[in-house]
């Protein structure tokens, strides 16, 4: 991934709508989730959701299929751990990041 696509992601993501619009289809994996169904889980007007849903498409965070006569939007799952591989790739210069234990502190 490269910081243009990081900060496409990152900004889509930026927005209180989106970012619970889109933990909602990681929730629901691979199978996705319809508007109709979308909309009332998160209490957004259709064309809120519709709006919010097309920018995250624009940052390649989710798709949309068509079957049938429904859509399905599905979290990119690949490209979410693109940017998270992305943010953490230089993370403590190759060392653990686990907090070390102080002595005596509980």
């Amino acid at each position: 991934m490269n910081e243009k696509t990081a900060v496409n992601a990152l900004t889509a993501l930026a927005h209180e709508a989106r970012l619970r619009i889109f933990r909602s289809l990681v929730g629901s994996g691979p199978e996705g989730l319809t508007p109709s169904v979308l909309a009332p889980m998160l209490d957004l007007p259709a064309s809120t959701l519709s709006f919010h849903l097309k920018e995250l498409a624009h940052a390649d965070l989710v798709s949309v299929e068509r079957e049938g006569r429904q859509l399905f939007y599905r979290p990119n799952l690949t490209h979410m751990n693109d940017l998270l591989g992305y943010l953490v790739d230089h993370c403590c210069q190759g060392q653990s990041c686990a907090p070390k234990a102080k002595s005596g502190i509980c």
